[in-house]
């Protein structure tokens, strides 16, 4: 069975509450539900951290433990050269997820410093965007 480990950043613990008109009215509690139903041949595992130094850890953590990442690091997705800096040093396949299109938001929000580590983007599908990059990931 593929282990596959979905990293949230900052601001992301708020979903449901904070901006529905951007980010949806539900939790990603209540999603990771679905998300376990729909990929019960997947053992997913879930964290959310407001703190960059939390994440790096969780992703070298992940090291020889997942066989991949699927990661929504929020605004460290624009700002985080030491994320990006893990996700290529751990080399575990990991696809960057947007729950927003943030090609269609501010400026600053169209640099994303993790994609180039990253083996794919996706963005802008609300909450399936996970759902699209679990389905890569578990073919």
């Amino acid at each position: 069975m593929k282990k596959i480990l979905i990293i949230n950043g900052p601001n992301l613990n708020l979903l449901g509450t904070r901006e529905p008109e951007v980010y949806g009215s539900k939790s990603f509690e209540s999603y990771l539900l679905t998300l376990n139903q729909q990929f019960a041949n997947i053992a997913l595992q879930y964290f959310q951290s407001n703190v960059e130094g939390e994440i790096i850890n969780t992703i070298h953590a992940a090291r020889g433990n997942f066989d991949a990442i699927v990661i929504n690091a929020g605004g460290y997705s624009h700002t985080s050269v030491a994320i990006a800096d893990a996700i290529g040093g751990v080399a575990i396949p990991t696809v960057e997820v947007h729950i927003s299109n943030v090609y269609a938001r501010e400026e600053y929000r169209h640099t994303l410093l993790l994609a180039p580590k990253c083996i794919g983007v996706i963005s802008g599908f609300g909450l399936r965007s996970y759902e699209l990059a679990l389905r890569f990931l578990s073919e």
